[in-house]
């Protein structure tokens, strides 16, 4: 029994990355139609740029809402500077849908590049800013830290975040509607192309708290968020692309799974599992477990 609570909480900790990972994806997806494969490159530059805060001031604290802007402001140039242009003119050729898809791996190699020329390949860490050593019970030690919750924490304050803004404001509804119907929307006096660019922004942000909340535990190196946007795009897909809640939903789903077939199956089909679990998603429910049902409402 102890087990099976600790193997549960290790995945809710896991699970509520992949779920902040998800929700950049999904921002990204319900503002502009884009899936934003270089979302792990723009929160790797944001951690960096959090790293480096650290660094200088010994501060967590400041680091964070730092790379948060950073990651903010580095999602809006993505946007403004690259997708807006590219989206432009590639709206009436025959790889109008997917130029963007396209645009947006090469730029993640193109990013990862950058910051292994700056900051090198090797693998930092920085000292989680409260303790990472489980919680005592009696004579049992589990699995689940101050750190562990303040990053479930974190994960519940952005998705009620996004979710308030989506359902209950203008900027919300404006950008939904500069994604689906976005002439109906110009026609309605919405401003496009800067709706979607805070759509980036959003992501971008999102990322960023993902990229700075990792890596206490996993460390920091050009490549060490590449697994994360693999996992994070698993999970939207299994909680659906259109639903805020449903990436949270799928980032837990996918987090204690995985660690369920880490303790009883075999830690070396984790990755695997995770491409299995995308397969069956895909061909039994391809809205997601919550879009399908729920549609657009989150």
């Amino acid at each position: 029994m102890l087990t099976i609570l600790n193997t549960s909480l290790i995945g809710i900790t896991a699970g509520s990355i992949y779920s902040l990972m998800a929700l950049a994806l999904v921002l990204v997806w319900r503002s502009t139609r884009v899936v934003n494969f270089a979302q792990a490159g723009q929160a790797i530059l944001s951690t960096y740029i959090g790293y480096e805060v650290i660094s200088r001031t010994n501060n967590y604290w400041l680091a964070l809402p730092v790379a948060l802007v950073a990651g903010a402001v580095i999602g809006a140039l993505v946007d403004a500077l690259l997708i807006r242009s590219l989206t432009k003119r590639s709206a009436n050729g025959p790889l109008a849908s997917i130029a963007p898809i396209i645009a947006t791996l090469g730029l993640l190699g193109v990013i990862r590049s950058v910051v292994g020329m700056i900051w090198g390949g090797d693998l930092r860490q920085y000292k989680a800013p409260v303790s990472n050593i489980g919680f005592t019970f009696g004579h049992t030690t589990i699995p689940f830290s101050r750190y562990n919750l303040l990053i479930v924490i974190t994960t519940i304050v952005v998705m009620i975040v996004f979710t308030v803004i989506f359902q209950k404001t203008s900027l919300g509804l404006a950008l939904r509607a500069a994604a689906f119907q976005p002439e109906t929307a110009r026609l309605a006096g919405v401003k496009v192309d800067r709706i979607r660019t805070v759509g980036w922004a959003f992501a971008g942000a999102t990322g960023a708290v993902a990229g700075v909340l990792i890596t206490p535990q996993s460390g920091l190196s050009p490549n060490s968020l590449d697994s994360l946007l693999i996992y994070g795009f698993v999970a939207a897909v299994i909680g659906g692309l259109e639903s805020l809640i449903g990436a949270a939903v799928g980032g837990l789903v996918l987090g204690v799974g995985l660690a369920f077939i880490r303790e009883y199956v075999n830690s070396n089909l984790e990755f695997p599992s995770t491409f299995v679990v995308l397969l069956l998603v895909l061909l039994i429910k391809p809205g997601g477990i919550i879009a399908a049902r729920r549609g657009r409402s989150a």
